[in-house]
């Protein structure tokens, strides 16, 4: 199992959060951003920096993940696809994706888009809050406790 951040619009604190996290429990975990990311020293930790352009983190995420993998992502899209391969995908917020409410956020996505296209302004996520952060911290400890398997002695 490892862990693939979608990282250009990545909150820096999650990304120590994630950092932290790998470190404690040994798993590969990649950032993946159209720019330079910076990773501390560690086995576990390795950026991809990968080219400019729409959406080609998100198919270079995709390319790569296995099943089983988990995903950190606020992009629904991205989401949705990783469900479709049988991998677990984690908002930075703390907010788990599944197979239930994928659909009903992508619908609300398109809604969004389509009111800010016709004019409306629309508000977008508020900043990211303690609460948000101690949800998102939560939710990674608890997935990694259940799907790491302990390496034998």
């Amino acid at each position: 199992m490892q862990i693939w951040v979608d990282a250009d619009a990545c909150p820096v604190v999650i990304k120590e959060i994630i950092f932290r996290a790998a470190q404690r429990t040994s798993t590969l975990t990649t950032l993946v951003a159209n720019q330079l990311m910076y990773v501390p020293p560690s086995p576990y930790l390795r950026a991809m920096q990968i080219a400019q352009g729409a959406d080609v983190a998100d198919r270079t995420i995709v390319a790569l993940l296995n099943q089983g993998d988990l995903v950190i992502t606020a992009d629904i899209p991205l989401a949705a696809q990783v469900i479709e391969k049988k991998a677990y995908a984690l908002n930075p917020r703390g907010d788990f994706y599944s197979s239930e409410n994928i659909q009903e956020r992508l619908s609300m996505r398109d809604l969004m888009t389509e009111l800010r296209a016709a004019g409306i302004e629309t508000p977008g996520p508020g900043p990211l809050q303690l609460g948000d952060r101690q949800l998102f911290a939560g939710q990674l400890d608890r997935f990694l406790a259940r799907h790491i398997v302990p390496e034998k002695q």
